[in-house]
């Protein structure tokens, strides 16, 4: 199974995505062990000081594809969830200073904590689904599929064209141009998609 993350895909408001749109999507990859499913707690990582999250969706794919076309794509999404990708950003900062790649910031244990999975027939129109982020009750992030650079089908597409999507993959979309921040020990972390409660954890 294979994680992807597109980083920089979301906007504050809709009349900036046409100056940015260019077709250079901005991907990466990670580790199956950076998963925490279940609400499971998320133990903080020895490897960082500064521990980054962001709130994405997270989008499973249902069948295998490659060179999958824009109107092809939506039959390849199966499920949906959300999730937090964690970036240690000392290590990020570090690693680009040298010209690094993100693999280490991005891909420590634990650096994706992803909620149940809800199939994708719940969800009348994909470009315009509603999700948010609260820590210690306090709302930290909220975001819609219709401020996305890169709709989902973009995305499948893309990916698709350089290495062949298989049942199962994970990939997350992109966190909303605001609101992101540092997690500290204690913090509680819940995340919902159209008002409903999915991901309920702490960082031990």
């Amino acid at each position: 199974m294979k994680i992807i993350g597109i980083g920089k895909n979301y906007v504050v408001d809709k009349s900036e995505i046409k100056e940015i749109k260019n077709g250079d999507q901005l991907i990466f990859l990670k580790a199956e062990s950076t998963l925490v499913t279940d609400n499971k707690d998320v133990i903080y990582p020895s490897i960082t000081n500064e521990l980054a999250y962001e709130v994405e969706l997270v989008i499973k794919i249902g069948k295998r594809g490659k060179d999958i076309t824009l109107e092809n794509a939506n039959s390849h999404i199966s499920e949906i969830a959300v999730g937090i990708d964690y970036t240690a950003k000392d290590v990020l900062t570090q690693s680009r200073s040298n010209k690094g790649p993100w693999a280490l910031a991005k891909g420590f244990d634990g650096a994706s904590p992803v909620s149940k999975f809800i199939p994708i027939s719940k969800y009348l129109d994909l470009n315009n689904i509603n999700f948010d982020l609260a820590i210690n009750g306090e709302q930290k992030q909220a975001g819609n599929t219709s401020l996305m650079i890169y709709s989902f089908y973009e995305i499948i597409s893309f990916v698709s064209s350089y290495m062949t999507l298989e049942e199962g993959d994970l990939i997350f979309t992109g966190t909303p141009a605001a609101g992101s921040g540092l997690n500290f020990k204690g913090d509680h972390l819940q995340a919902s998609i159209e008002g409903v409660l999915l991901l309920d954890f702490k960082i031990i």
